[in-house]
């Protein structure tokens, strides 16, 4: 069945209600201490389907939510912002995930409670019944949370659909190694590649190195975050390394997942290597620059300027 030309980008994974207590004080275990409370819609594939929607990607976001009130909060924030959760699964009687940590004064995570029930209940009976939605788009970004329905969802799609990989960690990045074939894109950083390739990344060399081994393997676009020494972005018909100058940061989370969506902006704009790269450093920026994990102003329009500024290296 070809694709029509209402082509979109289809996210399939968690969305988590993050709830973060800040110590004002010192912290002390079994005492209530002054701070300050911080409650944010998050999870890496989320965050890349809001990320997307703003940069003006036609999204599709495939979840798990609960139809308890963050549920309803998640579902109504999508709307405002413009991707598409019809076709996530709606748990009856659920909470939806939701991750809450206590942060003491230095800002070190001292506990945390990981209610994750609900997340267990997307499995290949309703991944079945989605089968339209996945092989009716462009690109499917998946990320590494539960390899075994990845590896369901990657064997029953193959060829149907582009598969981008989010990593998301080293640890999970390990137990999906025997899936790289089955991805056209993956974006590790340094320590998800050498989980993946098996060797240390300690310079360029090695990055070249790492690249060539994804890429023997069947993947087609490969982009390795080196952090301050940049990204390394490999196919089979070209390479390099691009970096802009440091930049003030005001929280690093949710870099990964914005760079990410710059990447399936790319694609789907036509852009090359070079230029995709380009967008998604500079949606890393503009979100690193803010406090909260997605930039509430992030646009093209703002890309594009940040994309004049950077002095690239």
């Amino acid at each position: 069945m070809g694709k029509d030309n209402n082509s979109y980008v289809l996210v399939l994974g968690m969305s988590i209600i993050d709830i973060l207590g800040f110590c004002g004080n010192k912290y002390k275990a079994c005492d209530s201490i002054p701070g300050n409370i911080k409650i944010s819609f998050g999870g890496v594939c989320r965050n890349i389907a809001e990320n997307l929607a703003r940069v003006g990607v036609d999204t599709q976001f495939i979840s798990v939510i609960g139809d308890d009130k963050n549920g309803k909060d998640i579902i109504e924030h999508s709307k405002q912002i413009g991707y598409c959760m019809e076709n996530s699964l709606m748990l009856e009687n659920s909470s939806t995930p939701t991750y809450m940590a206590v942060l003491n004064e230095h800002g070190e995570m001292v506990s945390a409670v990981v209610d994750m029930e609900s997340a267990n209940k997307l499995d290949s009976k309703f991944i079945d019944s989605k089968a339209d939605v996945i092989r009716n788009s462009e690109y499917t970004v998946l990320d590494s949370d539960n390899p075994e329905l990845l590896k369901y969802i990657l064997e029953t799609f193959k060829g149907e659909t582009k598969f981008i990989l989010d990593p998301i960690s080293s640890a999970k990045a390990a137990n999906i190694k025997h899936l790289i074939p089955y991805f056209h894109t993956i974006k590790p950083n340094r320590l998800e590649a050498e989980a993946l390739c098996g060797f240390k990344i300690k310079n360029m060399e090695d990055a070249k190195r790492a690249g060539k081994f994804l890429l023997n393997q069947g993947v087609e676009n490969v982009f390795i975050s080196l952090d301050v020494d940049g990204v390394y972005y490999c196919n089979n018909n070209c390479c390099g390394l691009v970096k802009s100058e440091q930049v003030e940061v005001k929280n690093v989370t949710g870099a990964g997942d914005s760079f990410v969506s710059g990447i399936a902006y790319g694609y789907m704009n036509n852009l090359s290597m070079d230029e995709i790269v380009k967008v998604a450093i500079a949606m890393s920026v503009i979100t690193i620059r803010h406090e909260e994990t997605i930039n509430p102003n992030m646009s093209m329009e703002l890309v594009e300027k940040t994309i004049k500024e950077l002095q690239w290296i």
